[in-house]
């Protein structure tokens, strides 16, 4: 009896094989997704499909798994990118066409497509390394292989011709059969006649036809095979319209330009074997020849040893001791161990007296437990990595977190110095890291300084060999929002409609469009009023979801011990980085170990503030040696002083550390794991904080879980919590519970009762009462659903400490490092300026003098970084300091141009320091306006003076000495003096070069009256917590706003208010517009009525009534009110008040309160001092006493003051 397999021929002699088929991995392109791909393949009972996406493999995992779990082959390929001439051609037009050679411009942009299919494993790894060598040397505008490493790598592979942009289609398609047929041969000889194949296309497109004539004729009178391929890129002839708009995203353009790249039918669809018989009815062997490739391609992917264990491909640690890698990995732990003990957080333990003969055995014995763990497994190599580059980058000055997740409940970790938290003191355990009943390859997130970040990448690539170092793929999709605005392009809406209705789809993560409009009404009641946005939408949903561009993962890199490529194909990133072409879940499935580098600014913060505290307090000073049991930092963190303070700042989190006066880590723990929606929204947080108060007892379902629950007062807040319950009172292991611990947190409702027998059966073994415990059961359930992972919670709340630490004893050296990494972002930097001034610390403008890159403290103040000025980067500052440092401080703007390199230093950076004030304390001649109108003359001066230096020249300047007489150059030059820049003006340019106000703010003089007017600052509306759309009054500048024109032809506008605290956006609807049109298009601070959702993020505010805000405070306010400091205060000061007053006569009554020692007293003053209350008076009263001293009194709500 014959055993031999039936081929697909025989099997599925009907049938037909896709072998040509973009999917979503095909960027922009490609319209199939998988998850539709596969079950309608499987429906049809297609014996495989092939994946033939542009340039690429990214989804070839994905697409692999999904196939093998249909029963579907899977056939690995990919559409090229082929050129002609050499990979390496990067000849651009203009450069061509100086050196003459158009020619090889041609060759480097000319490029056509080519199908080639994996039939083996080899082909796989060479289908991986081309497309690699295609992105890493041949990319130009598109990642391009040419006939050099086609050669290399051809075996394995099957080759057909493609479309008609292949070069066999092409050249026949342009009549040029000669390089038609020379192309066939070429390929032909490269892949061999078995494994090459001329392809044919059936799609509507007349050229097409032609081309299909030559290939068949050909193909039969040269005895070459032929295939026919439908060049899939949608699911259903309905998505080709939809994919057309994709190719318009893609390119730029507009639906209705007539030059755009288009595919010209509607027959690129994923159609039936019955189709593609049909189409190809007088060629049936091109069909058969589908079943035959299918039959030949047998990529069989193995990622499992013969235990069914995940193979990892991570490289050896390299060892020079001549010891095995275990034996290593235990003595460098136990080595480590010993050194912590000598360290300042045994200090206190070490003194206990069951120290020798309790505590340190409980280490010892915690420390072999887990290195027998971790060697049984196989994991030493992964810890040694981990440990040898964070070292490094301690040793170079890179400052590194404490720990992140899980694996900060490592004692293993903290012998290695891979986390700084002891996990013993807080009940943190190993097996919430690794669980030694699942397998798997331990995960640490490691947090390092942002600065220094891509150094630690860089020492890692050395080490292992920059072919085996790589980052990670993402790939970033056409989300409810993006694909919106995306196709709204397309269809030529304006970028402010666009935006319009994109601003309606809620802001809510993972929010799509079908949920969209069931949320927002409005954007239901546009698609039934519009046709084109109806057609904007239907076109959005088909499009929503597909992956849209490619990116680098924030943190992931790849190390392993063969080179990537020996794994999986590359991708070239921007900037020309090493990136693996599969994403971190796909990467891991095949065995890559993934290490995660992320940056986290606030050690940026907590360096750049120790670096100035050793710099001016203490020489020695090291945050890891603070007092972690300081009573006034915990009382500072419990009266709300958290702005800044990482993880504790937002509004939501300081009322918690308000209600819960935290008094140790434990504490800060709790508020970093009960801030959260789930225990927010479970009242865990009310019930923590009565608890804690007394205000209710603490109860616990077991006498023996009290240890477990007492720093949480009873409540179940950590994941960690469930896994200890379940061993101390069912004993389950540790890695059982930790089973338990997922099951619960993922509500797998089957799981979770299928444990609940055994938790209960655990419990009755060890005499529990079995209605408590299944009570208790039923409890871990609901908390668990919430469950935090202690852990992380443990280490970040270290870094909340710090920083608390350094604001509460080193305020100035904190705000520094904390605006220094806000440089960008102008919204923080205003929160953090107001905070600072609540601890007397003022913040000065940049200076020549005293301003660094980032922010300096200065005597206790904050000098402005020169980092922030717009036009001046960073050589013209490090110019600057080099200077001032070697010869001293600058003692004039001519001074500053005469000395400093003029070529580091122009006239755009000169300007900009002047009209910032950076100038302004070294200068005493010359305003700023003087500077800048004069700036031509000094610069040509100090350029001729800088010659002269140069050729050994003296100058009339140069002789002399220094008599009173002495001619000065600013006396010499031709400088024309004029009267300074108004403070309107200075806070202009403030603003337009720095994005913020420094020496004041347009509202200052507004101060007293916003307070009582509007509800609340902006800054706070976004802090706020609330579901719900509210009334509010809200008062500031616009500082941006865009008009456009609604469908209907009536006006709008997209308007940005900003006060003194922070900025937000206003949707000024048509009606409204009509009604106050004049008064937004005025420059004047604004008062505004209308509504908040506070349900959508970010806020939005609709404006339903505009007014001035001087007209406002004008007809409302009752009475002023002038504070005047006893101290300070003269004859001089009185009459230029008296005289000031008598200048603004009015109807307003006028209060003068006087601060003395001993309090405070009231002078109603009478009626012959009845004032107007406007601006003008405020700012020329606070101009006397350099301060804000008036407060207008608006309807008639006056500040009790008691008369002394």
């Amino acid at each position: 009896m014959d055993n031999t397999p039936q081929s697909f021929k025989e099997t599925h002699k009907d049938s037909f094989v896709h072998l040509h088929l973009h999917t979503q991995y095909s960027l922009l392109d490609g319209a199939i997704r998988l998850k539709d791909l596969i079950p309608t393949a499987q429906e049809l009972g297609v014996p495989a499909i092939a994946q033939t996406d542009h340039g690429n493999m990214f989804g070839a995992i994905d697409f692999y798994k999904r196939c093998k779990k249909a029963g579907i082959k899977p056939i690995l390929g990919s559409e090229i990118y082929f050129t002609p001439g050499s990979r390496h051609d990067r000849l651009s037009a203009k450069r061509a066409k100086t050196v003459g050679s158009q020619d090889a411009e041609e060759s480097s942009r000319q490029i056509h497509h080519l199908i080639l299919l994996a039939k083996n494993n080899t082909g796989y790894q060479n289908l991986c390394k081309l497309l690699s060598r295609a992105y890493m040397e041949g990319f130009y505008y598109k990642p391009r292989a040419d006939i050099e490493i086609l050669k290399e790598y051809s075996e394995g592979l099957i080759c057909t011709t493609a479309c008609l942009k292949g070069e066999v289609g092409y050249n026949f398609f342009t009549g040029q059969d000669d390089k038609a047929i020379k192309a066939i041969e070429k390929l032909k000889d490269v892949f061999g006649p078995d494994d090459f194949y001329l392809e044919i296309q059936e799609n509507g497109i007349p050229e097409q036809k032609i081309v299909n004539e030559r290939v068949i004729e050909y193909a039969k009178s040269n005895d070459i095979k032929l295939v026919a391929t439908n060049d899939s890129h949608y699911m259903t002839k309905e998505d080709a319209t939809a994919q057309e708009v994709l190719l318009c995203i893609q390119t730029g353009k507009t639906y209705a330009d007539e030059n755009r790249m288009r595919m010209t039918s509607s027959e690129f669809y994923y159609k039936t074997p019955a189709e593609m018989r049909e189409a190809f009815h007088y060629c049936p062997e091109a069909c058969d020849n589908t079943l035959e490739i299918a039959d030949k391609c047998n990529v069989e992917l193995n990622w499992t040893d013969e235990k069914g264990n995940q193979i990892y491909h991570l490289p050896d640690f390299p060892i020079d001791t001549g010891e095995s890698m275990n034996d290593f990995f235990e003595r460098v732990s136990k080595e480590g161990l010993e050194e912590r003990f000598t360290g300042p957080h045994f200090r206190k333990l070490i003194l206990e007296e069951n120290w020798e003969t309790e505590l340190k055995p409980q280490y010892y014995e915690r420390l072999q437990y887990e290195i027998d763990m971790i060697n049984m497994m196989g994991f030493p190599g992964y810890f040694l990595i981990v440990a040898d580059f964070i070292q490094w980058s301690k040793d170079n000055g890179i400052p590194v977190g404490p720990g992140r997740g899980s694996g900060a409940g490592s004692l293993v970790a903290y012998s290695l110095l891979i986390t700084n938290i002891d996990p013993l003191p807080y009940n943190l355990l190993f097996e919430r890291f690794i669980n030694p009943e699942r397998i798997s390859m331990p995960d640490f997130d490691v947090d390092f300084c942002q600065a220094g970040r891509q150094k630690v990448i860089e020492y890692v690539t050395q080490k292992y060999g920059e072919d085996k170092v790589g980052q990670i793929i993402t790939f970033g999709k056409l989300q409810a929002k993006a694909v919106v605005k995306d196709v709204a392009r397309v269809y030529d809406l304006s970028f402010a409609e666009a935006n319009m209705i994109s601003k309606l789809i809620p802001d809510e993560i993972g929010i799509t469009l079908d949920k969209a409009l069931e949320m927002e009404p409005k954007l239901t009641e546009l698609i039934e009023t519009d046709q084109k946005i109806k057609q904007i939408f239907k076109i959005s949903k088909r499009l929503e979801g597909l992956y849209r561009h490619a990116g680098i993962h924030a943190a992931g890199v790849i190390i392993t011990n063969l080179p990537l490529v020996e794994y999986c194909p590359l991708f070239k990133g921007s900037k020309g980085e090493k990136v693996v072409q599969f994403d971190k879940d796909f990467s891991e499935e095949i065995g890559l170990v993934k290490f995660d580098f992320l940056g986290l600014k606030t050690l940026t913060v907590i360096d750049y503030a120790s670096k100035f505290i050793q710099r001016d307090h203490i020489p020695d000073f090291d945050i890891e040696e603070i007092d972690y049991e300081d009573k006034k930092v915990y009382d500072f963190v419990g009266d709300g002083h958290t702005t800044g303070v990482f993880q504790l700042e937002s509004s939501g989190m300081i009322d918690l550390c308000k209600r819960i006066q935290p008094d140790s880590i434990d504490d800060i723990t709790a508020i970093n794991a009960l801030y959260r929606p789930g225990p927010m929204g479970s009242g865990m947080h009310d019930e923590f904080v009565e608890i804690k108060h007394g205000r209710k007892p603490e109860t616990y379902a077991f006498e023996e879980i009290r240890p477990l629950l007492k720093d949480t007062y009873g409540i179940v807040i950590y994941q960690e919590q469930v896994m200890n319950i379940a061993r101390e009172l069912a004993g389950y292991s540790l890695g059982q519970a930790d089973i338990l611990r997922k099951a619960m947190g993922k509500k797998k409702i089957s799981l979770i009762e299928e444990h609940r027998e055994i938790f209960l059966n655990g419990a009755r073994e060890r005499g529990h009462d079995e209605k408590k415990a299944d009570d208790l059961y039923s409890l871990m359930a609901s908390f668990a659903e919430y469950g935090f992972n202690k852990s992380h919670a443990v280490a970040y709340s270290y870094i909340s400490y710090q920083t608390a630490y350094l604001k509460y004893y080193y305020p100035a050296e904190f705000f520094a490092g904390l605006l220094s990494t806000e440089l960008s972002n102008t919204d923080k930097i205003t929160i953090y300026i107001n905070d600072a001034k609540n601890y007397d610390i003022e913040v000065l403008a940049p200076d020549v003098n005293e301003s660094l890159w980032l922010f300096n403290v200065v005597e206790g103040n904050l000098r402005f970084g020169m980092g922030a000025i717009k036009g001046v980067g960073n050589g013209a500052v490090e110019e600057m300091i080099r200077e001032r440092e070697e010869n001293g401080p600058f003692v004039g703007f001519i001074d500053f141009c005469e000395r400093v390199n003029l070529k580091s230093i122009n006239k755009r950076v000169i300007e900009a320091l002047i009209k910032v004030g950076a100038f302004s304390d070294c200068e005493k001649d010359m305003n700023r306006r003087t500077m800048l109108e004069n700036m031509e003359i000094v610069v040509s001066y100090a350029q001729k003076r800088q010659l002269e230096k140069e050729l050994g020249q003296v100058n009339l300047f140069d002789m002399g000495g220094e008599s009173e007489d002495s001619m000065r150059p600013v006396d010499m030059l031709d400088i024309h003096h004029t009267e300074d820049f108004d403070d309107r003006d200075k806070l202009l340019y403030e603003a337009e070069l720095m994005g913020i106000y420094v020496s004041g703010h347009p509202l200052d003089r507004f101060q007293g009256v916003i307070e009582q007017l509007a509800s609340m600052p902006i800054a706070q509306i976004h802090d706020i917590d609330g579901q719900t759309k509210r009334e509010m009054v809200i008062a500031g500048m616009i500082v941006e706003k865009k008009d456009i024109m609604t469908k209907k032809g009536d006006k709008m506008c997209f308007a940005t208010l900003e006060d003194m605290t922070g900025k937000i956006e206003c949707i000024v609807f048509p009606k409204t517009f009509a009604e106050y049109s004049e008064i937004l298009a005025s420059d004047d601070p604004l008062i505004m009525t209308g509504q908040v959702n506070l349900a959508e993020e970010p806020r939005k505010f609709f404006p339903s009534k505009i007014q001035k805000l001087k007209d406002q405070a004008e007809e409302r306010v009752t009475s002023v009110r002038i504070n005047v400091k006893m101290k300070g205060l003269n004859e001089g000061r009185l009459n230029r008040l008296k005289q000031t007053l008598l200048g603004y006569r009015g109807s307003v009554p006028l209060h003068l309160i006087f601060e003395h020692e001993n309090g405070r007293a009231r002078l109603p003053l009478g009626n012959g001092f009845l004032v107007n209350p406007t601006p003008q008076l405020a700012a020329k009263v606070n101009e006397i006493f350099d301060t804000n001293a008036v407060n207008f009194i608006v309807d008639g709500r006056v500040e009790e003051v008691s008369s002394q």
